[in-house]
């Protein structure tokens, strides 16, 4: 498919979907405050936090690897750019989605599976041929994609039928299915950004991998999207997520995190990341022990490290495929900051503060402005041509 469009905002893939990825942040947390002050429950009788974590995790989160794979099959199978057409049609699917759910209280349950479930299969369609045709190794990343259309459809079913477990459920096995993703992906990419920056400084600093670690840090976790799929609150879920965070700990530590405190585009990634031993751990506490302090581990998780990690990632591909030096504004280094911060808030004020409601819209209000800012400054670049004048 070819990369050249004069229409701008679709000339390749990551351009509408980090864009819409960082407008739909700001937009549904927003709308999320307000659905869970004024007590409002837009999936009908289920409780409103089904609808946050749903449009998290298959609103914003979906977009950010939409534009994350839309982007980088292109570089790893050597072929051109999705852009045109098949990208607006694309986008038009996603945004479908988004309407449904909004008016989910007053659709019906065949409707809303209908826009919901059209955009991953098309999504899959399109990078699929690409990965197909070139017999490229990165092909498990279209078996993700489909398992998370199944999750989704799940999570459907669930509603449609009213079960408030089994949508809980299939929600906290999308979330490991993405921090597995994280985990592969970020094990490639972190150190290799990491490294690279350290040269660039002149710094001579060995990034360590251990193939003992590696391979326990990543069975670990496909063992906790299995056993979270089965049997979330068995014993065994808990000892799962201890050796996970361990693992997780133990390969962050080769990874040089300390050296790059100074590169806020590098830094953020290892903040992302280091929240994925944090939350295991926490989660590890609060299922053996039912440690109130660890209680909002899923939030560590989410804001922590697929939050993070997203706004780290749209930032610097956005910079590099369009032409522009790898370094951010300050104001995007305020804005990391203040998405580590709504995790802290989020994940541990609960249990210091009584108002419950106080420390969401604190966590909230924090991350509203550090994905205001993110679209502030990224959506010029998002919808304008690169500036070496390369196609894309």
């Amino acid at each position: 498919m070819a990369t050249e469009s004069r229409f701008v905002p679709f000339a390749y893939g990551f351009r509408p979907f980090f864009l819409l990825a960082g407008l739909y942040a700001v937009i549904a947390m927003a709308a999320w405050v307000w659905i869970y002050a004024q007590g409002l429950a837009p999936l009908g009788s289920l409780p409103p936090f089904l609808w946050h974590g749903h449009e998290m995790l298959f609103g914003f989160i979906g977009a950010a690897i939409a534009g994350f794979l839309l982007t980088a099959v292109p570089s790893w199978t050597g072929t051109r750019g999705f852009a045109g057409p098949p990208l607006i049609a694309l986008t038009v699917l996603w945004l479908a989605g988004r309407f449904a759910f909004a008016a989910a209280g007053s659709l019906s349950p065949l409707w809303l599976a209908v826009c919901e479930l059209s955009f991953l299969p098309l999504l899959a369609i399109l990078i699929g041929r690409t990965l197909l045709r070139t017999h490229n190794r990165n092909f498990p990343m279209l078996i993700i994609i489909m398992v998370l259309w199944a999750i989704d459809a799940w999570f459907l079913y669930s509603v449609a039928n009213g079960d408030l477990a089994l949508a809980s459920r299939a929600l906290r096995v999308g979330i490991d299915l993405v921090l597995l993703l994280v985990t592969v992906i970020g094990g490639r990419i972190v150190p290799n950004f990491t490294a690279s920056a350290l040269r660039q400084r002149g710094i001579e600093a060995a990034i360590r991998t251990r193939p003992l670690v590696e391979r326990v840090t990543i069975a670990s976790m496909v063992l906790m999207v299995l056993i979270d799929l089965v049997a979330p609150w068995h014993w065994a879920a808990w000892g799962i997520a201890a050796i996970a965070a361990a693992a997780q700990a133990v390969r962050l530590s080769g990874w040089r995190s300390l050296r790059t405190l100074s590169d806020p585009i590098v830094w953020v990634l290892h903040a992302g990341y280091a929240w994925l031993p944090i939350g295991l751990a926490l989660k590890a506490a609060h299922l053996a022990s039912g440690a109130a302090w660890a209680a909002h581990w899923q939030h560590a998780l989410t804001i922590g490290v697929a939050a993070t990690m997203i706004l780290a990632v749209t930032t610097r591909a956005a910079l590099g495929h369009t032409g522009r030096p790898l370094v951010v504004a300050r104001s995007i280094g305020v804005a990391y900051l203040l998405l580590v911060l709504a995790a802290l808030v989020r994940v541990f004020a609960p249990a210091v503060m009584s108002d419950y409601l106080a420390t969401i819209e604190a966590a909230a209000l924090l991350w509203i402005v550090a994905f205001g800012i993110y679209v502030v400054v990224y959506a010029p670049i998002l919808t304008r041509p690169r500036v070496d004048q390369r196609p894309g």
